[in-house]
């Protein structure tokens, strides 16, 4: 069985489901695969809380008639652009209710291959459809690219596993957690975990966690406010310069903006998470040297600042080590097609239009931030994609908008 579109897009997260919004509101032919809100439903803990600001958790609708704002309005939930957590639950049903209203044609189907010839697309499907499409948007999310140190990969499941494997809490009830980290995944992680009843060590490189600082207006003065400006994405003039100018951002060296996205807003914890952390045991200012599998148990192997060593064991350890864009982590990419994609550092390269050197093929969120800066790691980047790259995708030129005419009195 076959069939043919115009776009596809593969993912039915923030990004795709915005993307696909704006089609529809211009009448592209298109279909999106996924099961909406998949990767925040099975890959991020429950009970946690999101670090964005509320007024930056939005996806992208034409006429922004469904912000989280008035989402939250509509079902009674608490809500405030600045200075309350959101709560991953809050998010998630947000992000259904915006499909549910905005796409309703998402086909909650998983692709399993994707392949080029022709000049078109061949989409493969897990129930064997093969849909022939004209362009393809890749909008998969950052947990499919969780990132284990190499000394680390090769440990049995049973005993140690990525931060991503971990939705649910209440599974190590009773038992005994390493976490390694120091940033919001491992901060949330043992937190939950050890008020659901685990018996949790928190284990940090750094000397002292780290915390993001509290952006509600009455939380920071007017000159703090001044000096570090708040952008959706974090405070301070770099971040201004990351969510206003990504196309500026995207003419930098290569070598520049890697290291930017790879440097920008390091490991730290949510300000909410302070008080509740602080019951968990930790040992903090220790790195993991060596890990391995002994009588039942995982055994870290511990070494300080200064020369010092330790061992740490527990029935299991989460590694919660981050996340890395790697294109050889998508398996349902065909080989030949991603060797035909310009990369850096396994990903790809993306034209002003989020277009790969693949004529039609294009990627956004998380893939798309060596290009255009760290802003589109967050939600808070999905507005700026489907401006950018519907027009492009309905076959239109971008042209830059006139100037608002001012309102004529009386």
């Amino acid at each position: 069985m076959s069939g043919l579109c115009d776009v596809a897009i593969i993912g039915a997260g923030p990004y795709g489901l915005s993307i696909a919004a704006h089609l529809r509101r211009r009448g592209v032919g298109f279909r999106i695969f996924g099961t909406p809100m998949l990767n925040w439903i099975d890959k991020m803990p429950r009970g946690m809380q999101l670090k964005s600001d509320g007024f930056a958790s939005n996806l992208s609708d034409p006429d922004r008639a469904l912000s989280l704002k008035e989402f939250s309005r509509q079902q009674g939930l608490d809500y405030a652009d600045e200075g309350l957590p959101v709560p991953i639950e809050n998010f998630i049903a947000y992000g259904q209710a915006f499909q549910q209203r905005f796409v309703p044609e998402v086909e909650a189907r998983r692709v399993t291959g994707l392949g080029h010839t022709g000049g078109r697309f061949a989409v493969q499907l897990d129930d064997g459809e093969i849909v022939s499409a004209g362009k393809v948007v890749v909008a998969v999310g950052i947990s499919s690219f969780p990132w284990l140190p190499p000394e680390f990969s090769g440990l049995p499941q049973a005993f140690a596993s990525h931060a991503s494997d971990h939705a649910v809490m209440d599974r190590f009830a009773g038992r005994e957690v390493a976490i390694v980290g120091a940033g919001s995944s491992a901060i949330d992680i043992a937190t939950l975990m050890h008020e659901a009843g685990a018996a949790v060590q928190l284990i940090a490189r750094r000397p002292r966690l780290k915390f993001h600082t509290r952006t509600e207006l009455g939380g920071r003065s007017w000159f703090e406010r001044l000096r570090a400006p708040n952008t959706g994405i974090g405070p301070g003039w770099r971040s201004v310069f990351h969510v206003g100018a990504p196309l500026a951002f995207r003419l930098l060296p290569e070598r520049r903006r890697l290291d930017a996205v790879r440097q920008s807003y390091g490991p730290a914890g949510g300000w909410y998470m302070v008080e509740r952390v602080a019951r968990v045991p930790k040992h903090e200012g220790w790195a993991v040297q060596q890990a391995s599998v002994k009588g039942g148990r995982i055994h870290l192997d511990l070494a300080g600042a200064y020369g010092n060593r330790k061992t740490v064991s527990a029935d299991h350890a989460i590694f919660c080590t981050g996340y890395r864009v790697d294109l050889r982590k998508l398996s349902f990419l065909d080989d030949g097609l991603r060797a035909a994609i310009r990369q850096a550092e396994h990903t790809p390269v993306l034209s002003s239009r989020f277009e790969t050197s693949v004529p039609g093929l294009y990627f956004v969120g998380p893939a798309s931030a060596n290009s255009f800066g760290p802003l589109f790691r967050f939600v808070h980047g999905t507005r700026f994609t489907a401006a950018r790259i519907v027009p492009h995708l309905a076959g239109e030129r971008l042209r830059r908008p006139a100037p608002a005419r001012p309102a004529l009195a009386g």
